[in-house]
């Protein structure tokens, strides 16, 4: 179980488990539905299994990448510890689970249960041929509050899609930042990326970018519904840690690129979630 854990990267679920969350009490909060448990549960299932699927199918297909790249050769497949044939047969596993969970949450999920798995195990490829495997990374992560909400409703709306515009901007903004450690690595073994095409200080230009309008798209749901302080709270932390990661990686100065990545990133998703939770139930037992 452990290997697995690592394969996977575990502790990064805590990027889009939390506007998961949020999607889901979006749509109780928002609409006549109401809560229920066996959703809930099938939603998370949705989430741990697509995102199983995604990160084991990376690994799979990048396992001679990885084995060359000096930072990524310890890797559970290049080092040894699970098998490429092993991987593969977690990630169907993992895709069948998925298809079956949302089988029984409505034919609306069941139906575009393909495409979504289409999405986040088509990112491993793009590297490949594209500079923006990143936008796609941020399109597979972006699929975790509009999934949540068609869960429990099955029907689209506009707010479960701002906040989903807003996880692809903040999503590819960071993968830029974390991508900016194999700049070198990518041009010798032509893969594509954002610092590899444009090296690092534009690189930088276009994820700052790409987060000030992550920020816009958490900005605008309080155009739409009726929002209290407790999101505003939660809206200042998500800010405040877009701003400071972009204070903590500087072109020639990437010592502090994972913890821009992950602590600060993981407080941004887990606070912001924690305080629109907080102002659903502030507005309902005002």
């Amino acid at each position: 179980m452990k290997k697995y854990l690592s394969l996977v990267t575990f502790s990064h679920t805590i990027f889009a488990m939390p506007f998961a969350f949020i999607g889901f009490f979006l749509a109780i909060s928002t609409t006549d539905h109401e809560f229920s448990w066996l959703k809930l549960v099938l939603m998370i299932l949705c989430m741990f299994c697509a995102r199983n699927a995604a990160m084991a199918f990376n690994r799979y297909l990048d396992r001679e990448i990885d084995a060359k790249n000096p930072r990524t050769k310890l890797r559970d497949i290049p080092s040894g510890r699970i098998s490429a044939n092993n991987a593969l047969t977690f990630t169907i596993i993992n895709c069948l689970l998925f298809i079956i969970a949302t089988y029984f949450i409505n034919l609306l999920c069941f139906f575009l249960s393909p495409i979504a798995l289409l999405v986040v195990l088509g990112y491993s490829a793009t590297k490949r041929f594209t500079a923006l495997c990143h936008l796609v990374l941020g399109l597979g992560l972006s699929l975790a509050p509009i999934g949540a909400y068609l869960v429990v409703t099955g029907e689209f709306a506009l707010l479960p899609v701002l906040f989903s515009l807003a996880v692809l901007c903040w999503v590819s903004g960071f993968d830029i930042i974390y991508a900016l450690q194999d700049e070198d690595f990518d041009r010798t073994q032509n893969l594509h990326s954002i610092p590899s095409y444009l090296g690092k200080e534009r690189a930088l230009m276009v994820s700052n970018i790409l987060h000030v309008f992550a920020a816009l798209f958490v900005i605008a749901p309080l155009f739409f519904t009726p929002l209290t302080w407790p999101y505003y709270i939660g809206l200042a932390i998500f800010i405040g840690m877009l701003v400071y990661q972009h204070q903590l990686v500087k072109p020639n100065n990437l010592s502090k690129v994972n913890f821009a990545f992950m602590t600060t990133n993981g407080i941004a998703s887990v606070a912001f979630a924690i305080f629109f939770l907080f102002d659903i139930y502030y507005r309902h037992h005002l």
